[in-house]
């Protein structure tokens, strides 16, 4: 038999040829790093909150503590991650963007997202509680026990799923409140409460209407709500959010105004303009990452540092 009528044969024998399995790109660190979410970490920020409305936002001993503060709650939001990523990672494998995630993606194995997440959830809380304070080490712990168990059980409840991830952009809001003992407002509640409300409400509407009629959807509940209920919550929370807002502004509290300029006033109107320029995007679908909107859109920026101006001077009663 000749070798041009053996090689037919031969493959014959051995069969079809497997494909390669797709090589994992870049290091253990490195998706590590990714799987913490590294653009999410702007959402951290919110630790600034309570020290900005008490005008407490460059004193020494904010300086020195919401920096150590914004690090631990990172740290906590990666041990977060890891987990989820680690619960979810043959669900993810079917998604058409998540299954690139590191964990999905077998740049990051299981037990060792795990290993990490635990690690992280461990040493934050401890380290809270010895360079900060015990309120900050138990709200850590409260944020790390409450995730978890969204990661497990409760981001299959409906309207919980929603109610858990909002109070989480909440702790981080309290947690710079506590860390320098600044009392927490009724209206800061409010508003910080029901606006997180609304970014959560319309990145799931978002998800789902980008979702629709596609397989591999990875979170269940998006197919028990409508699209429909979506927009009324994160219509519903944008409407409490802007009269929270506008109760605390209106609320001179008793204390008379001596600046050149009404600031807390007049910070209504670009409070407003932000949670409207936002809801452009939520009403289109696209508010699915959060974090995009707000650092890629340049009339939110501008809305958003106009508003931050007249914050700064309504508190300076300037």
């Amino acid at each position: 038999m000749t070798n041009a009528t053996r090689g037919p044969a031969l493959l014959e024998q051995r069969g079809p040829r497997r494909p390669a399995a797709p090589p994992r790109k870049g290091s253990l660190p490195g998706g590590l790093l990714r799987t913490a979410r590294p653009k999410q970490w702007v959402k951290n920020v919110l630790v600034l909150a309570a020290p900005a409305a008490a005008g407490e936002l460059f004193s020494r001993h904010a300086l020195v503590r919401l920096p150590l503060v914004f690090v631990l709650f990172t740290a906590c939001a990666a041990a977060v991650y890891l987990v989820n990523d680690a619960r979810d990672a043959d669900a993810d494998r079917a998604h058409p963007v998540k299954r690139h995630r590191p964990v999905a993606a077998g740049q990051v194995p299981v037990p060792v997202a795990y290993a990490v997440g635990a690690a992280l959830a461990v040493l934050a809380p401890a380290a809270a509680a010895w360079l900060c304070s015990p309120a900050v080490a138990a709200l850590l712990t409260a944020y790390l026990g409450l995730q978890l168990a969204y990661c497990v059980s409760l981001k299959h409840v409906l309207v919980v799923d929603l109610a858990v991830v909002t109070t989480g952009f909440l702790m981080r809001a309290v947690a710079g409140g506590l860390a320098l003992g600044i009392p927490l407002s009724r209206w800061f509640l409010i508003t910080t409460g029901f606006g997180a409300l609304f970014m959560v409400s319309a990145k799931r509407y978002s998800e789902a209407v980008q979702m629709a009629g596609k397989a591999g959807a990875t979170r269940a509940l998006l197919t028990e709500y409508t699209t429909g209920y979506l927009r009324f919550v994160w219509q519903l929370a944008a409407g409490v959010a802007v009269l929270g807002y506008c109760l605390w502004a209106l609320e001179e509290g008793g204390v008379p105004h001596t600046g050149l300029l009404p600031w807390r006033q007049l910070s209504m109107v670009a409070f407003v303009l932000a949670i409207l320029r936002y809801a452009v995007f939520a009403d289109r679908g696209t508010a699915g990452e959060p974090e995009d909107v707000v650092l890629h859109d340049r009339a939110l920026a501008l809305i958003g540092l106009v508003w931050a101006a007249m914050y700064g001077l309504a508190v300076a009663d300037w």
